[in-house]
């Protein structure tokens, strides 16, 4: 796949913000649960990722992009919840947000080619 290393430096790079989150989250702001959970559905995107890299066929080079993309929507709830519950401000939860959604949509993509 061509997205394979646009996919792989997006989500290294989001898991890179997940983990500074999570420093912040337990830091500043003294919240333990919501960030352990967080980091954990953030970092598995791209440890997913990686592992369809060297999937050992198109099928679950797939399966792998299809469970990074659960993870994926499992953060935004995540998010979600932490915004909400006014542990992100909102210009910090809008930039990851934005950026959880735009792995979600390169995800997407590349599960669709491999569907074709």
């Amino acid at each position: 796949m061509s997205n394979d290393s646009a996919i792989k430096k997006k989500s290294m790079a989001f898991a890179k913000r997940i983990v500074g989150l999570y420093q912040y989250l337990c830091r500043e702001r003294h919240e333990f649960v919501m960030s352990k959970q967080v980091l954990r559905s953030g970092t598995s995107v791209g440890a997913n990722v990686a592992e369809a890299i060297y999937g050992s066929s198109r099928k679950d080079f797939a399966a792998k992009l299809q469970i990074a993309r659960k993870e994926s929507a499992e953060t935004l709830y995540w998010l979600e919840l932490l915004h909400e519950c006014d542990y992100l401000p909102d210009k910090l939860f809008q930039s990851l947000y934005a950026d959880c959604k735009e792995l979600m949509a390169l995800l997407t993509a590349a599960i669709k080619s491999c569907e074709e």
